[in-house]
Parts: structure tokens; sequence; C-alpha cells
């Protein structure tokens, strides 16, 4: 008998008809199966950290990014036909410009709530890719992307790919003199490729740039292509995180095989309900109170026309600092010409890029570890792998001080030139020192950490002695304090096997094994870690042996 025939049994056994909604729920479930998973579903356990919030930022963001757009839509026309305005902007009264300029002006003067729409869904395009990088950087340095989480990883860095540049394509849909000069910039970029960019540029932009197709196309991939494959990967995303369970930060009762945490129903669920809110509202502040892209301040785009201090969105910045950096070399090679001053800061870029998508694959060939991680590393018990975080933070820091080298230069009334000399250097000098500076600032937090577990937490008080010494008290940790901060695993570095065999066989080692080795050591080097403080050791200290 089905779960419907049930209902309508003992409803009619009670003398009465079961409600229509409890029918329709059964109907359903008789066909959809959704009782069972919405039980596994629901009970599903989440850990309580401020720092897992930063991944619904961006989830809530993507959504307002969709709604706000969808409404946007109704209103603006892809097209670069040649148009008189006439609208109630009295500046532009009489200029000539594309159907896609004046639909944004009129969204932003005429339709009633538009300019606050066009500033919602700007501002929180914003927070949707600041708020991917931040939740990445604290993935990357807890060590989240490892066994069995790399696919996630991967889906991560697309997501943040590809909002970077659907990020590009909304900018330089309403064709004003700003956003153009930046499309401007992207066909140079495309014409810099061998042999195939001139052709790119030519299917891009429908011809000659900026051709007559360029705004319908970016519109067809800015609101259709893009979006999909986002939404897509978000919802693969959602689904590797119920699949493999969250990760969490070490504590009491917690292993690699359980969860701590609140249910999905009802807590979480309220929770992330009101932060949902919460973060629309504030992207509505933002934008109410802070103007962003002022499209009517520049009017329309006109190729013989560049705006002064023009500088793209912050999350392209790095692109354009490269490009800074770069010196102008070119070379004929085969009847072509190739701007290496372009070319080459394209392939940096993209080798950064590619670096940054399979670092799991790397940290898990260096290191052997091929287990399955759910407790999450405190950064200063990772210290190369933090070190390199660190490293290529100073790097798109660098890159993206570059890009607004004009503007250090007209503000601070230096030189240009020294400017772009000093980031020429830094970058290339500023991630090594970063890097050595990080590494030893772990090696320090590990030194005080095990300080903490022998000795206690400082405590400020001073106590005399009868003697008349002078000591301070230090107050025990709890055990739950000791836990965390011991917790954490110190792997051996991997080692080469013998060069000769039980058999007396000489065995014939790789180069990419004595590269595994070296970089594992360098990775979990004897000096790479502080010894964490023993069993033995705490026994001694707190029964009054050597200690105060």
């Amino acid at each position: 008998m089905s779960t419907a025939d049930t209902t309508t049994t003992r409803a009619g056994a009670q003398g009465r008809k079961a409600p229509a909604g409890e029918r329709v729920a059964d109907w359903a479930d008789g066909r959809l199966g959704i009782y069972t998973l919405a039980k596994g579903g629901m009970r599903k356990i989440f850990p309580d950290h401020w720092s897992f919030m930063l991944g619904e930022v961006c989830l809530y963001s993507f959504l307002i990014i969709i709604l706000t757009g969808v409404y946007l839509t109704l209103f603006f026309h892809p097209s670069m036909n040649e148009v008189v305005y006439h609208g109630s902007y009295v500046p532009m009264q009489g200029v000539r410009m594309s159907e896609a300029f004046k639909s944004t002006l009129d969204i932003s003067f005429d339709v009633r709530g538009g300019l606050l729409i066009r500033q919602i869904h700007h501002w929180a395009a914003l927070v949707f890719i600041a708020g991917m990088m931040v939740h990445m950087m604290r993935v990357f340095f807890t060590g989240a992307f490892r066994k069995p989480r790399e696919i996630n990883w991967l889906f991560g860095f697309l997501l943040l790919v590809l909002g970077t540049f659907t990020g590009f394509t909304g900018y330089s849909l309403p064709d004003d003199l700003l956003s153009g000069t930046g499309v401007r910039i992207a066909d140079g970029l495309v014409m810099s490729i061998p042999l195939v960019g001139t052709y790119i540029s030519f299917y891009l932009f429908g011809g000659e740039f900026p051709g007559t197709d360029f705004v319908s196309r970016f519109y067809s991939i800015h609101i259709l292509l893009l979006p999909g494959i986002m939404l897509g990967l978000v919802v693969g995303h959602l689904i590797l995180v119920f699949y493999h369970k969250h990760t969490q930060f070490a504590g009491p009762g917690r292993t690699n095989k359980n969860v701590v945490g609140m249910p999905l129903m009802p807590v979480y669920m309220a929770k992330a309900g009101g932060f949902f809110f919460l973060v629309f509202g504030i992207i509505a502040a933002i934008s109410a109170i802070a103007t962003i892209n002022p499209v009517w301040e520049l009017g329309p785009y006109r190729p013989d026309q560049v705006s002064t201090n023009a500088q793209p969105d912050w999350y392209l910045g790095m692109s354009e600092g490269l490009f800074r950096i770069m010196p102008g070399w070119e070379i004929s090679f085969a009847g072509h010409t190739l701007v290496l001053g372009v070319f080459i800061p394209l392939l940096v870029f993209g080798a950064v890029l590619t670096i940054m998508a399979v670092y799991p694959f790397i940290e898990s060939w260096v290191t052997g570890d091929k287990r399955e991680h759910h407790i999450l590393d405190r950064p200063r018990n990772a210290p190369t792998r933090t070190a390199f975080g660190v490293a290529w933070l100073t790097l798109y820091g660098v890159a993206l001080m570059a890009g607004g080298n004009d503007l250090w230069a007209t503000h601070f009334h230096l030189s240009v030139n020294s400017v772009t000399w000093f980031v020429r250097i830094s970058f290339f000098v500023g991630p090594v020192l970063a890097f050595i500076a990080t590494r030893r600032i772990c090696m320090g937090l590990q030194r005080r950490d095990k300080d903490k577990v022998l000795h206690g937490r400082e405590s400020g008080i001073i106590k005399r002695l009868p003697h008349g010494e002078f000591v301070e008290v230090h107050e025990p940790l709890t055990q739950e304090q000791l836990h965390t901060l011991t917790a954490h695993e110190q792997p051996r570095p991997l080692a080469l096997e013998p060069e000769v065999d039980e058999n007396g066989v000489v065995r014939k080692v790789k180069g990419t094994q004595k590269l595994r080795v070296r970089l594992s050591k360098s990775y979990y080097g004897e000096d790479r870690y502080v010894p964490k403080a023993t069993a033995k050791e705490y026994q001694e200290i707190t029964s009054g042996h050597g200690h105060h």
C-alpha cells in the first residue's frame, strides 16, 4: 500500500479527510521520494565558526546579482545602433550615443528604482568576487582543499575566474567612455596572441574594433553563458559540501570521522536566512550611499577619446598592473610582429592562475599525503603553505599597485617612472621577502604555543617569592585550549629509498623523485616545525620541576 493510501485510510478511520497540503506532499513523495531526501538533508550537521560565513556571503551576493540582473534586462537594449539622446538628463541632450548607453541613462534617471538596482547589481558583483577571494584564502590557509575536496577547490577557482569575466562583460555593456577604454585594452590583449590574435579579435568584435556587435555578444555572454555555467558550479559545489561533510577546526571530540555543530533545520537555516537579509541590507545601504560607475559623467564611448586615470574594477587590477610593469618590448619573427610587452604579462597572468588551480595536487604530490582530511590546520602549523599564500598576496598587491601607478604618482607627487621601477623590483623581491618573513613568524608562533602549553598563559600578575625574587604568575590552560594547541600533526619529510636494494641491485632514482624529496623537506624539514610539547614534558613542568 502506498503512503498516500495509508494516509487516506487513517483519515477515513478517524472520520476526516487528510488536509490538501498533506495530500499534495504525499503525492509528491510517492513519485520523487522527497521525504527520504529531506529527512537526511535537513538534519545535516554544520560546524559553527565565523569564517564559514564567508562562503555564505558569496552565495547570497550571487543570488542578489541574479535577482537585480533579471530586473535590469527588462530595460536594457544591447545594441550599438546610434541614436540622439533626448531624455531627462539635461547635460546629455542632443548627444549621439549607442542605444546601449541611452538605455543605461534611461535606467538610471527614468526607470523607477533603476539607479538603485544598477548600484546594487554592481556592488553585489564586487562583494561576490571579494568574498570569493577571501573565502578561497580561508580554504587555502587552513588546508581545506586537501583530499577529498580537490574538485571543490577547482569549482571555487572556476567560479572566481568566471566571476571576473562576468564582471568584465557586464562592466562593458553600458558602452561608456570608461568601459570602452577597458574593452579597447582587452582587444589589445587578444591581438597580442601570436598567429590567431587577429582572428579572435575579428570574431569577438565582428570586424575591426570596436565593430558593431560586441555589446550584443557581450550581453549574451553576460546574462546567459557565464551565469549558467556559474550556477551549475554553485550547485555542484554545494552538493559536494553536503557529500563530503563540512570541515571543522580542531577541538575536543572533533575527529576526521564526525562533525560537531548544529543541524541544518531549524537552527542553521534560521541563522542563514537572517544572514541573507543582513548581506542584502548592507549591499543596499552601500549602493544607496556610494555611487559607483556613474556613466553619465564621462559620456558615451568614442574611439578617438580616452578617459584620464581610467582604472578597471579592483579584481582586474592585477592584470592591468602586469601590463604596466612590463617594458614595451616588440620583436619581429617570421614576418610577424610579436608584442612581448603585452603577451608576456598575459602568459604570466595565466601561469599564476594555473598554479593557483592545481596547487592542491602539487601539495599532495610533494608531501605524499593521500589521506582524507576533515580537520582544518591552523596556518601557523603549516608554515610553508602559509608562506606561499602570503607571497601570492604580496604579488597580487604589488601588481594591483602597479595598475594605478599614475594615481600613485599624481596623488603623492612622485615620478611615474620611479613608481613603475619600484613595482618592477618589488614584483620579484616582495614575494620572496614575504615568504621568508611569514615562515619565520609562523615558527615564532609555534614556539609561543609550545610555551603556553608548558607554562600556561601570562596573566600579567607579578608575585614576590619569600626569598625576594619577582616572578610572573601563569594561568594554566583549560583542557580544550591544550587540545587545540596540540592537536595538529607534524609529518615527516619523504626520503629517498636506499641506492642498493636488499638483493644488492642498484636502484635507479628518477630526477622527479629527487625533486619530490627535496620539496618535501622544504615543507616538513626539521627546521620547518617546532616540536610539540610531549605529555612527559607537560607532566614534568606541571609537577613543579624546573618551573615556578
